[in-house]
């Protein structure tokens, strides 16, 4: 996502190097350490500090810092302390959880159980009681299964193979994102269908994603920074809900899998990796 925002900012003038200063930090999926980048961050006096997940963006919101954040959480759900002085995107309702399981039942018409991989640190559990609820109209039973620390994730899939799911919807969150490369991995080789709500997990190898267009999201993260170097507050601009969405098929996985995308959803789809 980082270099999607950089280009975003680049479009509006800002120059990293010429008149912007990044100043990186990654937890890896490491939750304790959150406040101590955060209390590094505000020792550094930035201007913006810009988050992603809801994990990073409650410890952000404890800086007093201007935090432009980007999570899963429905709008209007800021995940930070009250009166936090953020802004942000928040990327998923629960109709695009019901979305992601509708797809497996669009794709695999003969699945009868599908696993939900969640985080109960970084996903809101709306998206997964969403996931749960459009599951039993469309005749599929669920296997809920919990992930955050990479140990986590390797008993999770463990659980799916053990209760033999046909398919995976793998529920945002910045943890996973962390280890888009892993879990692709962990389905490629259990042979596993995984629904994903992230372009980059489809790009990686992964079936199919249904999602907010990142590059939009990025291009409005770079317009909320932009407001606030020149004097905007961050509490004063809306958060915001994406707008654009855009579904990613990975034929190549699909074939390696022995599935036949239906032509109709094939038409739909913004890109097809061949």
């Amino acid at each position: 996502m980082l270099g999607r925002l950089l280009q975003g900012l680049r479009d509006r003038g800002y120059v990293e190097g010429r008149n912007l200063v990044i100043e990186q930090r990654y937890a890896a999926g490491r939750r304790e350490v959150l406040p101590l980048l955060v209390a590094e961050l505000a020792r550094l006096k930035v201007d913006v500090l810009i988050s992603s997940g809801r994990a990073a963006t409650s410890a952000a919101g404890s800086a007093k810092l201007p935090v432009v954040f980007v999570t899963g959480d429905s709008r209007g759900d800021t995940p930070g302390p009250p009166g936090a002085n953020m802004t942000g995107l928040a990327l998923t309702t629960p109709g695009v959880s019901a979305k992601w399981v509708e797809l497996v039942r669009e794709t695999m018409p003969t699945v009868r159980r599908v696993a939900i991989l969640w985080d109960p640190v970084g996903t809101p559990r709306a998206q997964l009681q969403a996931a749960e609820a459009a599951a039993t109209p469309l005749g599929l039973a669920t296997v809920t299964v919990i992930g955050h620390e990479a140990k986590d994730i390797d008993a999770a899939f463990k659980t799916v193979a053990e209760r033999r799911a046909g398919a995976i919807v793998v529920l945002p969150s910045a943890s996973f994102a962390f280890r888009q490369q892993w879990i692709v991995g962990l389905s490629a080789r259990m042979r596993l269908p995984a629904i994903y709500g992230d372009r980059d997990f489809v790009e990686l190898g992964g079936l199919m994603s249904y999602g907010p267009d990142l590059r939009d999201v990025c291009r409005r993260l770079a317009a909320q920074v932009d407001k606030i170097l020149k004097g905007a507050k961050p509490r004063d601009l809306p958060i915001e809900q994406p707008t654009k969405f855009e579904l990613v098929i990975n034929l190549k996985t699909a074939k390696a899998l022995g599935l036949t995308i239906p032509p109709s959803l094939l038409q739909r789809a913004d890109r097809v990796i061949e």
